[in-house]
């Protein structure tokens, strides 16, 4: 089967993706960040914002508009409702990295099995995974940035301009400033071309430089089209966001600099092997390409410097780095398979047992989950919980009898397969922490009195709700809605502005509504998702 694996590997990273999440990643609640390019795709559709976004029929300019008209196009296909089929296009772009990390390897000389594996440690890194969710944005940006990085490295070592190699090369860089403007030139196109340089060195005569600058220019004008058709239709809103926008660089989010330097833990399961193969000194003379290893080593590093010089700094802005850090830990895994079986000391063996066998403890171990979660083994869900359970205990007995055998191939597809069953059997008992005061706003859809809202109301509550939510209160005082009656939503204890408007309305509470999965105890709730529904009738006297 491996094989079979190995021989189509683009295929076979696809097929993995799509059944690893594509058919169970619904089961976990839509973010802050998703709802927003949701509710913005859904406004495309039914607006026709296609250009100037909105969101809640605000404008909405803080994200250039390629992932969402991606996102419309599914929604308008398989519906507005249907979040699997809205993180589909976020799931075909984790492939794509995948795919990108597998056809970089190739022209860095590792072997198509070793290239293989490759893409499967890029594919299965906790935050590639996670960014789909938590920042949908950043894996179409870094996703197409990698892909036109393929493209010019082949043109960098052939030391020619291609009508094919150049034509991509353009077309996917303008698909990543158009997904989220110059995000990924820096954290990803920059610290490849210090890296490269530094590596390889920029060899060929001035032609062929030009050239290459000329298409870089051309991918990033095509893609910066809309910033300037926004501030040419726009331009007073447009400035007001961006100014916010590139504020928040040297005020939100201040970390200190040295908060980037455990980005080796966001590769998740491979964090052991990440940590080894940044050992530069130990493994430089192991690999099989000392240069290509030189040069994923000073691309993850440099990525991770340059991050670390702005000062706005969050986890999943690290997702970039686990891209070169992928092909890094390629590497020493390519080494570990050459040299596993025959080598003799302790000290470089014990990461190796600990890696894989800290996966294998935990696939023998998973049962044990079931008295620690609360709801995992109710109703509807023990069936799973058992299936997946005796699925990972099987993966843990084989993960040992390998690594026994020291048979490292085998025990990285095992672990691979380990990451393929969490996904497809284990990810839907996510709904099983649904706690009992779960309300969604969808239920309100169906209503025929319109529905506003007082002050804020959280994005993940506009998409669920279906529609737009306007606000009655501006900075200038209440707006009144034309109609006699309507429903209002609230957030918190806004009892001076229901006092305002009770001079006005007759007001009545009708129910609470809260999106939030946890219980109100655990450090994952959020009060935003909690809102009182009020139903107000204008009284007489003010008619």
């Amino acid at each position: 089967m491996i094989k079979t694996i190995e021989k189509y590997p683009v295929l076979s990273l696809l097929t993995f993706v799509i059944l690893m999440l594509g058919f169970t990643i619904d089961a976990v609640p839509v973010s802050i960040m998703e709802a927003r390019n949701f509710i913005s795709a859904r406004e495309m559709i039914t607006d026709n914002n296609w250009i100037l976004t909105t969101m809640n029929g605000e404008p909405r300019y803080q994200k250039p508009p390629l992932p969402t008209w991606i996102t419309a196009a599914f929604g308008f296909v398989f519906g507005m409702k249907s979040v699997l089929a809205l993180r589909w296009p976020a799931l075909l772009c984790v492939a794509l990295v995948g795919i990108g990390a597998q056809a970089l390897s190739r022209r860095l000389g590792f072997t198509k099995s070793a290239s293989l594996v490759n893409g499967f440690i890029a594919v299965t890194s906790f935050y590639v995974i996670a960014i789909t969710i938590e920042a949908p944005w950043d894996i179409y940006t870094h996703g197409f940035m990698l892909i036109s990085i393929v493209y010019l490295f082949k043109m960098l070592m052939e030391r020619a301009v291609s009508l094919k190699n150049s034509v991509l090369f353009v077309f996917f860089m303008a698909c990543s400033v158009l997904s989220k403007g110059p995000i990924s030139l820096y954290a990803l196109f920059l610290p490849f071309a210090f890296a490269y340089g530094f590596t390889y060195k920029f060899k060929g005569n001035l032609g062929f430089f030009l050239k290459l600058i000329l298409l870089l220019v051309t991918g990033i004008l095509f893609g910066g089209f809309w910033f300037l058709y926004v501030r040419y239709a726009d331009p007073n809103t447009f400035l007001e966001i961006a100014s916010k926008e590139t504020s928040n660089w040297s005020s939100y989010n201040v970390r200190p600099f040295y908060y980037y330097w455990s980005f080796f833990a966001q590769s998740g399961l491979w964090s052991v092997l990440a940590i080894i193969s940044l050992i530069y000194p130990y493994l430089k003379h192991r690999v099989h390409d000392k240069k290509a290893y030189t040069f994923t080593f000073l691309w993850t590093i440099i990525a991770v410097v340059l991050l670390s010089i702005i000062p706005e700094k969050k986890s999943r802005y690290l997702m970039p780095v686990l891209i070169p850090l992928a092909l890094n830990i390629g590497f020493y895994m390519e080494y570990l398979w050459r040299s596993f079986k025959t080598m003799t000391s302790k000290k470089e063996r014990f990461p190796v047992y600990f890696q894989f066998g800290l996966v294998a403890v935990l696939g023998l171990l998973f049962w044990i989950s079931a008295f620690f979660v609360e709801g995992i083994t109710a109703d509807g869900f023990l069936l799973r919980f058992v299936f997946i359970s005796i699925l990972l205990f099987i993966i843990g007995v084989f993960l040992i009898l390998n690594l026994k055998k020291r048979n490292i191939k085998n025990t990285f597809y095992l672990t691979v397969a380990f990451m393929l069953c969490l996904g497809l059997v284990g990810v839907p008992l996510v709904k099983s922490q649904k706690q009992k005061d779960y309300k969604p706003l969808s239920s309100l859809s169906d209503e025929d009195v319109k529905l506003y809202t007082l002050h804020y109301v959280a994005p993940e509550m506009i998409y669920n709700y279906g529609n737009k939510i306007p606000s009655i209160k501006t900075e200038q005082g209440f707006a009144f809605p034309s109609e006699s009656d309507f429903n209002l939503l609230t957030i918190g204890n806004d009892t001076t502005d229901l006092e305002a408007l009770s001079e006005r309305y007759t007001i009545e509470y009708k129910e609470t509504f809260d999106l939030n999965f946890s219980s109100k105890d655990a450090s994952s709730y959020k009060g935003r998702l909690v809102n009182q529904l009020y139903y107000l009738k204008r009284k007489r006297s003010v008619d």
